[in-house]
């Protein structure tokens, strides 16, 4: 997944009210960007880090520019934009990186599924293949030593999207919750339990009644964002 046209610099000012942040230039001019993230954002968003924003080239767009990605003082690589997580996953299973997923299945993004009235991200389906429908989340909290968590806050969406991935095994059908980690610190994903702790115990509960968990890690620099392994999920607290 490169970006065309390529992305702009600047130094990061400061994250307000969820969808925007500020920017300074390096010429010493300020603008306003659109974030593309609900989540807390928590290692994601310090005042001074740099970062690279697309250009919309719309002047109709209140804030035309969009916030792709930021560098940590690690020097750790972040992908921002939680809109590109989906096509992350799906570039993962078409190059075989998932090895559980078939990469030649049909996929289809956004189908209604589940009593609760979701759309899945991904829906694999085949001749020879058992539906397979993959709830994609992208893990961008790094904790010690290489972890990363999800989620940032408390996600009640989240959770429901669990039980209904569980109603999908229950009617005999693949379900999977595949985190998408845009984050080149993180080597390994685990629930938040110290962020949400029912998130957790859903994921331990949906585990037992046979939902698959699945990681994908990618690496990431101005020109793009590129899946390149799979990652280990440890579900224990």
């Amino acid at each position: 997944m490169e970006f065309s046209p390529p992305l702009y610099s600047a130094t990061l000012i400061k994250r307000y009210k969820r969808f925007l942040a500020d920017i300074q230039g390096d010429d010493g001019s300020e603008m306003t960007l659109h974030c593309p993230n609900t989540g807390a954002m928590t290692g994601c968003a310090e005042p001074g880090w740099r970062v690279w924003y697309s250009d919309s080239g719309n002047p109709k767009r209140k804030y035309p520019c969009t916030w792709e990605l930021v560098q940590n003082d690690q020097g750790h690589w972040i992908c921002v934009n939680t809109g590109r997580a989906n096509g992350l996953a799906e570039l993962g299973i078409r190059n075989g990186l998932l090895e559980s997923l078939a990469a030649d299945a049909d996929i289809r993004r956004e189908v209604r599924y589940g009593s609760e009235n979701s759309r899945i991200d991904l829906l694999l389906s085949g001749n020879d293949l058992i539906s397979c429908y993959i709830e994609v989340k992208s893990v961008t909290l790094l904790g010690d030593n290489g972890r990363g968590y999800f989620p940032d806050a408390v996600t009640a969406r989240g959770q429901k999207h669990l039980r209904e991935l569980m109603e999908m095994v229950q009617q005999g059908h693949r379900a999977v919750l595949l985190f998408v980690v845009p984050h080149t610190g993180i080597e390994r994903v685990s629930p938040a339990q110290h962020i949400d702790p029912e998130y957790a115990r859903l994921c331990r509960e949906a585990v037992g009644a046979g939902v698959e968990f699945l990681a994908l890690g990618c690496d990431i620099d101005a020109n793009g964002i590129r899946p390149i392994r799979a990652l280990p999920v440890d579900l224990l607290p």
